[in-house]
């Protein structure tokens, strides 16, 4: 017996019945269609909303939070910034390079709709281990389509994170984020307005690429690989040269204040920028599907309006700017067609006019469609956006949780070798950044390989230098939220706040994006709740509004849901920025100092997670009160120019960081005072290991007396060596040599 169309489509037999009574009659084809891409998860966040609203999204910079295309913070200067963060895992495990490349693509859209120019593109990946040939095949795949597109379309990749490990063996995670600029005042949202306006469809002709990819792919699990074939036709193909051209057209019809609202194309295509922009004006629209330009013949209605082909916008303009919108996009070569006009009542209608008359817009200029042709659905456009299925889903903590969390990484037997398992943890993440072009537009003050990025900040409008900096940095760790959701969350909040401040920067806004697994389990959708509760403890402890986010589940193969995998999107400002901040090279006779305390545990530690698989027991205790303390001393000892090299400890504990330090300043390490194993790859939060001029240090001690944090000298940066007393003895051509090993099967690979 064959498949309802509703199931087939991804919508319930329960949501096909509310669909029918929204509409009091049973829906066609095309509107089925419609309202299974709009209640996808990826469109309607239905299994997430409830928990979202949890998450502290206000303050007074906040100039738009969570709901519209990206979140926006003035910045200051007359100065607005847009950012956003976005997955698009699930068509990267079916095809990694269009996959990747087209997430870039779907980002800056995002972006340049607020009316910013995309100034800054970040990444954060996840593949299983690199000894698998189709991981590997995914990873390469995957930065190189980052690469080819964000080096095309002339928007620098300037850091990010990249790690290896069994839990994304077949579903890998690509998250990615972008940046951009405005003046204050050129704010735009995504709203239909006023009766009589007009939808225009700018840039490319629609196809069949990526039709239902929101319905077929978010919610799929991988591991069949005929299935994965079939699948391919759901990944959208971009094309940077296209976007490029969109984007100067989009900002230049918003310089000229032609624009009412303007919405990107993404998600659900068509359907989606239709039916959001006019439920958010609380307005209707008619929308003409004969007047959409194709590239593929013989397209059906559903597949026009489903298709989620690249580099496309939906601007809504007024009749008598028509012209002006029109001969704005003649000067980019962008393809410009009316499609829709805004009307009142609320109802989205599609028409098909390709039998009946048009109406000229001008003489030589490209015709209105009449709207008057027949219809061929019309619904509430709130109800795809506003009225989609919430659930509160089951949730149930692991049976086992009380055993887990008694069961500690103290327990295993300590390594046979200290010096071998550290080099275990080693691996450099150039290959990756090295492929991206991160200087362009000059704006890169300090760029991949450090804790944060650092970016000049000019004035979108003239170009002119305020002083001024913006702190980047993307974090995410699923060894601690695989132990405890709640606090691994946490902890990656406060790892990003350590990160902007080793580069003297200050917290704004934060933006995430939360990678689960299948929603219907329900120790899933308890991993989830925590990971959004520890993101709100933190997010309120340290003053940080979220101002935007993506939700991915169903993030699984074979069978096997992913470790919870929320990833930290965070913004900062540097007020003075007058010098490049030190970064991870020491010099040689710099003392060595660790700036905070944490006990040792070692659950949750990569350590633990690499050499016995250990994920269970409870983690450090993450105390706010003296993490702000730690952050404020780093990022004005930072200001002030008394650090040598500064560099956060986190993934890979103390033995990481200062391996790191040693191998990019080609200076050796002599190190005491760490006295075994637990001490050297603890994860515990809150610390810095920062080099100190040795005239210099009894100053940095007096300001973290001062601060009220420990300072504990533990070394000094000289020769050849890598040597802790009683510990180990490298030589540090050795750690230099497995450090530089591309995707040598290290876990993490922060860039």
């Amino acid at each position: 017996m064959n498949e309802p169309l509703h199931r087939s489509l991804g919508l319930t037999d329960e949501e096909a019945e509310a669909i029918e009574k929204l509409l009091n009659r049973p829906p066609n084809h095309l509107e089925l269609a419609m309202y299974a891409v709009m209640w996808s998860e990826h469109c309607s966040y239905k299994s997430s909303r409830l928990h979202l609203r949890r998450l502290p999204t206000e303050a007074p910079w906040v100039l738009v939070g969570p709901g519209e295309n990206a979140g926006v913070v003035d910045v200051g200067d007359g100065i607005a910034a847009a950012i956003r963060i976005e997955s698009h895992n699930h068509p990267s495990a079916i095809e990694p390079y269009q996959g990747a490349a087209t997430g870039v693509g779907g980002i800056l859209r995002d972006i340049f709709t607020m009316g910013a120019r995309p100034i800054a593109v970040m990444d954060s990946l996840r593949f299983g281990r690199p000894e698998d040939p189709r991981s590997r095949w995914i990873a390469e795949g995957v930065v190189s389509g980052i690469s080819g597109y964000g080096n095309a379309v002339g928007v620098p990749t300037v850091g990010g994170e990249t790690v290896f490990d069994e839990t994304y063996s077949g579903n890998p995670l690509v998250n990615v984020l972008c940046l951009g600029l405005m003046p204050a005042d050129r704010l735009v949202l995504g709203q239909a307005s006023g009766e009589g306006n007009l939808a225009v469809l700018l840039g490319a002709s629609t196809g069949r690429d990526g039709i239902g990819g929101v319905s077929v792919l978010a919610s799929a699990s991988f591991g069949d690989e005929e299935e994965e074939a079939e699948k391919r036709p759901s990944v959208q193909v971009g094309d940077p040269f296209e976007e490029k051209r969109l984007i100067e057209a989009c900002l230049a019809l918003l310089d000229a204040g032609l624009v009412v609202g303007i919405q990107d194309l993404g998600g659900a295509g068509l359907t989606c920028a239709t039916s959001e922009t006019a439920s958010r004006g609380g307005v209707g629209m008619d929308v003409d599907v004969a007047a959409v330009p194709r590239r593929e013949p013989g397209m059906a209605p559903f597949e026009v309006l489903t298709s989620e082909s690249q580099e496309r916008m939906l601007a809504i303009v007024a009749p008598d700017g028509l012209d002006d919108v029109l001969a704005i996009c003649d000067r980019w070569d962008v393809q410009a067609s009316v499609v829709g006009r805004v009307t009142g009542g609320g109802q989205l209608r599609v028409r098909d006019g390709s039998s009946g008359p048009s109406i000229p817009a001008s003489a030589g200029r490209s015709p209105v469609p009449a709207f008057d042709g027949p219809v061929l659905g019309e619904l509430p456009a709130a109800s795809l956006h506003e009225e989609a299925p919430l659930y509160d889903r089951p949730r149930r903590r692991p049976s086992d949780w009380e055993a887990a969390r008694a069961d500690t990484a103290g327990n295993l037997p300590p390594p046979a070798d200290v010096g071998t398992d550290l080099l275990s943890l080693l691996s450099d993440p150039s290959w990756i950044y090295r492929q991206y072009d991160h200087m362009l537009f000059c704006n890169t003050v300090f760029g991949p390989g450090g804790d944060a990025t650092v970016l000049r900040l000019k004035h979108p409008a003239s170009g002119a230098d305020t002083g001024r900096g913006l702190a980047l940095t993307t974090d995410g760790n699923h060894h601690w939220c695989a132990v405890d959701p709640r606090t691994g969350t946490a902890m990656t909040v406060a790892e990003a706040v350590l990160n902007l401040a080793c580069v003297g920067a200050r917290p704004l806004a934060l933006v995430n994006c939360l990678n689960f697994g299948n929603p219907e389990h329900p120790e899933v959708m308890w991993q989830f709740s925590e990971a959004v509760d520890g993101m709100a403890e933190a997010c309120e402890a340290f003053g940080i509004p979220v101002v935007g986010g993506n939700v991915s589940l169903y993030n699984e193969s074979n069978g096997h849901n992913i470790d919870p995998t929320p990833v930290i999107g965070l913004l900062g400002v540097i007020d003075s920025l007058t010098r490049v901040p030190p970064g991870l090279a020491w010099s040689d006779g710099d003392r060595v100092i660790v700036l905070g305390e944490g006990a040792p545990e070692l659950s949750g530690s990569r350590w633990a997670a690499s050499t016995a698989g250990h994920k269970r027991g409870r983690l450090p205790e993450l105390d706010y009160e003296k993490h702000r303390r730690v952050a404020g001393l780093v990022a004005g000892l930072v200001a002030d120019d008394r650090l040598s090299a500064v560099h956060d400890v986190s993934s890979g504990g103390l033995g990481v960081a200062l391996a790191e330090m040693a191998v990019v300043s080609d200076v050796g390490f002599r190190g005491a005072r760490i006295h075994d194993h637990a001490e050297l790859f603890s994860e515990a939060p809150s610390r810095v290991v920062a080099a100190v001029d040795p005239e210099l240090l009894p100053e940095v001690e007096e300001a973290a007396a001062a601060s009220g944090v420990a300072v504990t000298r533990i070394g000094l940066a000289t020769g050849g060596r890598f040597a802790i007393k009683g510990l180990l003895d490298l030589e540090l051509a050795a750690i230099a040599d497995r450090w530089r090993s591309p995707m040598s099967g290290s876990e993490d690979q922060a860039q």
